[in-house]
């Protein structure tokens, strides 16, 4: 499909969890920008037998991170430096930002992180198209 050369493509905002055990995530924008934040310093449910099978999709897991009292200050900051990232890029005209959220097994805590930084852009900046990958779960969904 051709697009006019004075239309400007949207910011497309590449947001993943995985495990550091698989290694980083291939950044396909060929910018190579963006953040990878290592969720690795948050306690982890996955040590815990009843959350083995879940991930940070799961409620069980979500209130396990937010009880613990880690999540929020990590997020807290996470949200300013990929706001901040996100106010330039849309500013200087730039159209992929790719944040990356590892841990150990990349299915409790960087999911989590991942869903939250994806709802969070979604609504703060409307205009910017969020593709979402849980890498270890095989999910891929653009909001």
């Amino acid at each position: 499909m051709c697009q006019p050369e004075n239309e400007k493509k949207p910011l497309r905002l590449h947001i993943e969890s995985f495990s550091y055990r698989r290694g980083y995530p291939v950044e396909t924008a060929g910018n190579g920008g963006g953040f990878i934040f290592d969720c690795r310093c948050l306690h982890n449910p996955g040590r815990y037998d009843e959350y083995k099978m879940l991930t940070g999709r799961d409620e069980p897991v979500q209130r396990f991170l937010e009880e613990k009292g880690e999540i929020q200050p990590f997020l807290q900051n996470v949200f300013a430096l990929t706001d901040r990232a996100v106010e330039k890029y849309l500013k200087r005209g730039f159209t992929d930002l790719s944040v990356g959220f590892g841990c150990t097994g990349g299915q409790h805590r960087s999911v989590y992180s991942a869903e939250h930084l994806a709802r969070h852009i979604k609504e703060k900046f409307p205009q910017v198209v969020v593709s979402l990958c849980h890498r270890e779960q095989n999910i891929h969904e653009e909001l």
